[in-house]
């Protein structure tokens, strides 16, 4: 070996030690902690999707999914800097900012992904509960936190509904209470609510559905949040997360029997038949809903956006107003080809 054969060995060598390192830097992933609004079901495969697909990963991100328990707690992990971006309830985004309006980490949305909220109020016939007016005097009954029963006044004054009286319990009951005859009507989301209530014995032709969105309430539903120090330390990742979930849920959308499976993975002892109906519940009432097909998939309508912030001010009671420009940032959207993902009808 001579001298040049030699230096360029010795470079060689010096290029795979120290390379090595140089080589996994600039291909360094950016960790991200993220929360669901609740539990592994249906609609979850929206994410667990992109993340079994290795679509993230493919992103340069290495992201980890955790179940939750309610969008308010999302929001407020979020904003505590326990998780770097979530899935939540918009209207409990809104009020987290008016009434924390000194906070400086107030998550903000960064993508629309349930375009009406897939809220409603659900009785049994044998109540005589034919529509909005029927609940007057009625007893209903949801979580303190769920997001029908804080939306309701909204409800209730566009459907002048009045002197209704509210029973509270864990999620697990609102169901059974209902099927025992305990209140007369409940509020959830209708793809969780009505699908709990036939595992409970109803059938569901003998369940009156009253959503949200049919009677006068125009509120969107959830959206992917993201914390203000990710936001303003590493936009590129907020992008790349947004653009690699709208790939996956192309697929979801497009195939839900299929993308249940990665839910399974996640919660062996999920009902696969069950979860697969409840995401097509999901997408159909909410994701691919007229109202996403109008304004289109990720993004949201100003004035509607604007209407909402006034009447979520109003029906929470929050300490502020709230102020829709804080709450929404629509600027790491991907491209419109991408967000091009909602079947041709």
């Amino acid at each position: 070996m001579n001298k040049r054969q030699l230096i360029q060995s010795l470079l060689a060598a010096s290029a795979l030690s120290f390379g090595l390192g140089g080589g996994a830097h600039a291909q360094a992933t950016t960790p991200i902690k993220f929360q669901l609004d609740w539990r592994f079901e249906g609609p979850a495969a929206l994410f667990l999707q992109p993340a079994a697909k290795g679509y993230f990963k493919a992103a340069g991100l290495d992201v980890s999914i955790d179940a939750g328990n309610g969008s308010g707690g999302t929001v407020t992990r979020v904003a505590s800097g326990a998780y770097d971006m979530g899935f939540a309830d918009l209207a409990a985004l809104m009020e987290f900012h008016a009434n924390n309006p000194d906070a400086p980490n107030k998550p903000v949305a960064v993508m629309m992904v349930y375009n009406d909220t897939p809220a409603s109020v659900m009785a049994l016939k044998k109540s005589g509960i034919k529509t909005p007016a029927d609940l007057s005097g009625k007893k209903l009954g949801a979580p303190v936190f769920d997001a029908g029963r804080r939306a309701f006044p909204i409800f209730a004054k566009a459907n002048n509904v009045s002197n209704v009286a509210w029973t509270a319990m864990d999620p697990p009951l609102r169901e059974t209470m209902l099927v025992r005859g305990d209140i007369d009507a409940i509020t959830g989301f209708t793809f969780t609510s009505l699908l709990n209530l036939e595992a409970r014995g109803a059938k569901t032709e003998d369940v009156v559905i009253l959503p949200y969105p049919q009677y006068g309430v125009k509120l969107y539903g959830n959206v992917v949040i993201a914390s203000p120090k990710m936001v303003k330390e590493n936009p590129a990742a907020v992008k790349a997360f947004l653009a690699a979930f709208a790939k996956g849920a192309r697929e979801v959308i497009a195939n839900p029997a299929a993308a249940i499976e990665h839910v399974k993975a996640r919660d062996g002892i999920i009902n696969t038949t069950l979860e697969t109906r409840r995401l097509k519940l999901a997408i159909d009432t909410v994701v691919a809903s007229p109202n996403a097909r109008a304004e289109g998939f990720g993004q949201v309508d100003p004035a509607r956006l604007s209407l909402m912030a006034s009447q979520v001010s109003d029906a929470f009671g929050t300490k502020t107003r709230v102020n829709p420009e804080a709450v929404w940032n629509g600027s790491f959207l991907p491209t419109k080809a991408e967000l091009d993902i909602l079947p041709r009808k």
